[in-house]
């Protein structure tokens, strides 16, 4: 590539060659290749010249031949295949319109963020092209400005969507300027025109790429560059070489040795940019990271939504778990954006919040101030990402809940079915039924019916789960669900021995026998049952907190004068566990926990903790209160004993008199 020919400068100056021809160039080269075209002739990669008898060295051209080690040589051409090839573009001498990169008499600040507005103002390159036939004097930043345009309407994927418009002799004679008179770009031009560049997907050794990262080279060697513009050099090496750029280590090499407590916002944010796009993987960088970390602390509060959404972005790539001052710092400052953040501003912060798991209450607040505006105009994947975060931090939120719930019953037709199954499961995950249920499962119903098949079967099951959950039924569709076909396709999916899933198979399994007597279609076969959902990854079943456990065993020791007149964390034959389970007989005296005969009564006491409630709120988790559900119709006594009641107590005397009056509300206590 053509980093192998600025390494290899040395031996041209052996034999006397120059990096440029001392004649104006001539612009005939290729920006892409065509893989329909005939093969063209080897190219001199000094005077640029496709032609041996129009080489400006007296022994004609180089031979382009790699060497035997197998490392492309200076005369290698090779289409990287990161690079999509295309009809060519020809550079005419007499390419119209015709364009002057002036650093004489620069366009003034005031002329150059005007045509910027424009530019951004273009929804197509017709447009750009049309704004750049109306200037004949314009900047190198100008001209690279506009190719990045283009690039952004143009771009798809890693192609451009009409290869064709590099045709356009607007573009053409732009690049042919650019080429011309690359060694007078300014380094802001210079290194912005290389990377729109590859943006365009150009060919890496047509004479544009190869003068442009020649002179990046040489602009590099003089160690003079800023760092944004150091950072931009590199964004466009890493798509040109990838991480294994020998002028990308030279660009990362001089950023370290700058200190980045001096830099600007504008500088920070570039070199997070950087790193993100793949410099910083696999705990690369970790000192300067962490220096950047130390600074960006100190002006999160200039950051603007941008910033503060790709800052998120970037610890989340670079997995900087151990950045959390700037993490909470970076959600203080995007409480005030948040009426500001575009939808996909929006969806990078709550990923990043949702990933490193934090919130505060005053982003909550604002969010359930925007929502209520916002969940029926914003993207649909932006609205179920604010559902997401609200469901992963068990945050139960009314009014945004409600939002989403009005907004799901008019827009779903336009979900994808990913995205209505990810907007439901929170509403199970709280145990929240919205005042329009009826509207709001009546739609799920009608997407299960017209869309069954279009979900993807993980998707599917979880959504099923979630709708029992706040006992809404689904057994129209479980059967087919427990057909299986179905279960076939769960396997192949990877899902064989996830143990979530066959929790909620079996606690599927379990509702409809229970719940739904009446239901007659296929049973759920024995191998896709678990015995214990405590065993399955906490999502059907949380454990007992281990702090409140203690404080009421000691208590019901005192309670029932020992120990063995209680059992604890006794496995059901429903698969749930019992946080305590008591024993009683005909006449209501309490019988050894290890007792099986004469038994009349069970009662079950379960002892929440935080983890079974929502984070803001006294309401059960929906796994929590299908449990007790699930447990009453079992015909247990359920005895619940919640944390914030426990916690109020003082004594063990008042633990004891807590735990008489909620087990033995109608029996007078006895004293051992």
């Amino acid at each position: 590539m053509a980093l192998k020919l600025i390494q290899r400068r040395p031996l041209l100056r052996q034999l006397g060659l120059q990096r440029y021809p001392p004649v104006v160039p001539v612009c005939s080269s290729r920006l892409l290749s065509s893989s329909s075209s005939p093969a063209a002739p080897p190219s001199c990669i000094t005077c640029l010249s496709t032609s041996a008898s129009r080489c400006i060295h007296k022994q004609g051209c180089l031979k382009l031949q790699p060497d035997s080690s197998g490392v492309r040589s200076l005369a290698t051409v090779v289409r990287e295949p990161s690079f999509i090839s295309s009809s060519s573009v020809g550079l005419h001498k007499d390419s119209a319109p015709r364009f002057r990169l002036t650093q004489l008499h620069r366009p003034t600040a005031a002329e150059e963020q005007a045509f910027q507005q424009r530019l951004e103002n273009s929804s197509s390159s017709r447009q750009v092209f049309k704004l750049l036939r109306t200037v004949e004097i314009i900047s190198d930043t100008m001209a690279a400005a506009a190719l990045h345009r283009v690039a952004d309407l143009e771009q798809e994927g890693n192609a451009l969507k009409d290869p064709a418009v590099l045709e356009n002799d607007t573009i053409t004679a732009l690049c042919c300027q650019l080429e011309k008179d690359s060694g007078r770009l300014t380094d802001a031009g210079l290194v912005s025109a290389l990377l729109a560049c590859t943006r365009l997907f150009l060919d890496p050794w047509s004479t544009l790429m190869v003068r442009l990262v020649s002179e990046s080279q040489e602009r590099l060697d003089r160690r003079q560059m800023s760092v944004g513009e150091l950072c931009i050099l590199g964004q466009a090496m890493l798509a040109v070489e990838g991480r294994g750029s020998v002028m990308l280590d030279e660009v990362m090499e001089q950023i370290q040795k700058q200190e980045p407590a001096q830099w600007s916002l504008a500088d920070l944010e570039a070199v997070y940019r950087l790193l993100q796009s793949g410099v910083g993987v696999d705990g690369k960088y970790r000192d300067l990271l962490n220096a950047m970390h130390t600074h960006a602390v100190t002006v999160t509060y200039r950051m603007n939504p941008a910033a503060v959404s790709g800052l998120l972005s970037a610890l989340v790539t670079l997995k900087q778990n151990q950045a959390m001052p700037l993490v909470i710092s970076l959600c203080k400052q995007a409480v005030r954006h948040i009426p500001h953040f575009t939808d996909d501003e929006l969806s990078l912060v709550l990923v990043a919040l949702m990933h490193f798991g934090h919130s505060d209450h005053y982003f909550v607040e604002a969010m359930e101030r925007y929502v209520p505006r916002m969940a029926f105009t914003s993207h649909p994947e932006t609205v179920t990402k604010v559902i997401q975060f609200f469901g992963r931090r068990n945050i139960l939120s009314p009014a945004v809940f409600d939002a989403v719930a009005e907004s799901f019953v008019y827009r779903a037709d336009d979900y994808s079915t990913s995205q209505v199954a990810r907007q439901i499961v929170p509403f199970g995950k709280l145990g929240y039924v919205p005042p329009n249920a009826a509207d709001l499962f009546r739609k799920v119903e009608s997407i299960l019916r017209t869309r069954f098949s279009h979900f993807q079967p993980r998707m599917l099951l979880n959504l099923l789960h979630a709708c029992i959950l706040v006992e809404r039924f689904p057994v129209n569709f479980v059967s087919k669900v427990f057909s299986s076909f179905f279960l076939q396709q769960l396997e192949e999916g990877g899902t064989k021995t996830d143990r979530v899933v066959l929790a909620q198979l079996t606690q599927l399994y379990m509702t409809l026998k229970l719940e739904c007597p009446f239901y007659e279609g296929p049973r759920l076969l024995s191998k896709y049952r678990i015995k214990s959902f405590l065993t399955s990854g906490h999502t059907v079943e949380t454990p007992v907190d281990v702090h409140l456990y203690h404080s009421v065993k000691s208590g019901l020791v005192d309670l029932l004068g020992a120990r063995s007149y209680f059992g604890s964390r006794v496995l059901t034959p429903c698969c749930y566990t019992l946080d305590v389970e008591i024993k009683l007989d005909e006449e209501g005296y309490v019988l050894p926990a290890s007792q099986e005969d004469d038994v009349y009564k069970r009662i079950a006491i379960c002892i929440d903790g935080p983890k079974r409630f929502s984070t803001n709120k006294r309401q059960l988790l929906g796994k929590e209160a299908i449990k007790q559900r699930h447990l009453r119709l079992l015909g247990y006594e359920v005895v619940q004993i919640p944390f914030y009641e426990i916690e109020k107590l003082r004594n063990r005397t008042s633990v004891v008199e807590y735990l008489h009056q909620k087990i033995f509300p109608h029996s007078y206590r006895l004293s051992w």
